[in-house]
């Protein structure tokens, strides 16, 4: 069984994470732990917890219990003191209080949800994302970037504070990887932030195993526009030290023009610039809208990746190998 490794956090791993797990794979996902929006901000700040949002769609995307389970661990309060978290945040970040550890609460959730494969995070110490723009603005937290509009005009750096230790088994996952998956997602706040713990840029640098670059659909307004898919690898280059990738997968499909249209004050589309025998082109858009609810800050996310779609391709990689 060939062992996969995805990297990221967010949308992007759960696409990725929830076609390949109807398929015959090891699979691990490793997840930043920089988020501090939301729900997840708000128990960050209260409890002291570290960030549960991105490793809870991690464990709903690899679950293999009832739909109505995992609709329960998505399940968003809309009102009252609960008002905007999400019960699976709820839930890890008790867990997290009575088994004293952030990795055993998400070990005990995993076992709870019957997942297939493991989620484990980038570094288990409490960090903020931070990034300098070139007007001398300072950007506290993964929120602030996210919400940043300033960002293409120039950064002087990015940085998570303090400087974590790595999870020293997100290393061992790189190192004995088959196949390592990074993106798609947010670029400087689910990609790079895992790049910038210590240890994982050699890691990948090291690893005998075949990487892959998933690009982005859209571009985010005020941060990525007009990137084509050399700035994201260009910019991802810059964190690792040198172009790794083995395979690059871009999206060749067309949005209908209404969604673009609705897309137009969020980003623009990512286009593909690139040749090569490792560019592999294939229409990967999801055909179908699934509701969400109005408090959560995915309801824009239309124009997405299909989850079997995205497996079909990343297998025939995995199966070549």
């Amino acid at each position: 069984m060939k062992k996969v490794v995805v990297i990221g956090g967010g949308t992007g791993n759960f696409a990725v994470l929830s076609g390949l797990r109807n398929y015959h794979v090891d699979l691990s996902a490793i997840v930043s732990m920089a988020d501090d929006g939301g729900s997840t901000g708000v128990l960050r700040d209260e409890l002291g917890v570290l960030p549960p949002g991105d490793v809870r769609q991690c464990l709903v995307a690899l679950s293999d219990s009832s739909r109505l389970m995992r609709s329960l661990m998505n399940y968003r309060f809309e009102n009252g003191g609960l008002g905007g978290h999400s019960f699976g945040n709820l839930l890890l970040s008790a867990l997290e209080k009575v088994t004293g550890s952030f990795e055993k609460a998400v070990e005990e959730a995993g076992r709870i949800l019957s997942i297939k494969g493991k989620v484990i995070p980038v570094t288990t110490n409490p960090v903020r994302l931070k990034m300098v723009l070139s007007n001398q603005k300072i950007l506290e937290g993964e929120k602030e970037v996210h919400l940043s509009e300033e960002i293409h005009k120039g950064y002087k750096s990015i940085f998570l504070e303090p400087f974590p230790d790595v999870n020293k088994r997100a290393i061992d996952e790189i190192m004995n990887a088959d196949v390592i998956i990074l993106g798609p997602g947010g670029l400087y706040t689910s990609l790079i932030p895992n790049l910038l713990v210590e240890g994982i840029s050699k890691a990948l640098r090291d690893t005998q195993a075949k990487k892959i670059y998933i690009a982005n659909l859209i571009n985010k307004r005020g941060q990525t526009p007009l990137f084509k898919v050399s700035d994201y690898l260009r910019e991802i280059q810059r964190y690792i030290g040198k172009d790794i990738f083995d395979f690059l997968i871009v999206n060749e499909g067309k949005p209908p023009q209404e969604l673009i249209k609705a897309y137009a004050l969020e980003g623009d589309l990512v286009h593909n610039n690139l040749t090569g025998a490792r560019i592999v082109s294939a229409d990967l858009l999801s055909s179908g809208l699934k509701e969400i609810q109005k408090s959560d800050r995915l309801q824009r996310n239309l124009i997405r990746h299909d989850p079997q779609k995205l497996a079909q391709e990343l297998m025939k990689i995995v199966n070549s190998l």
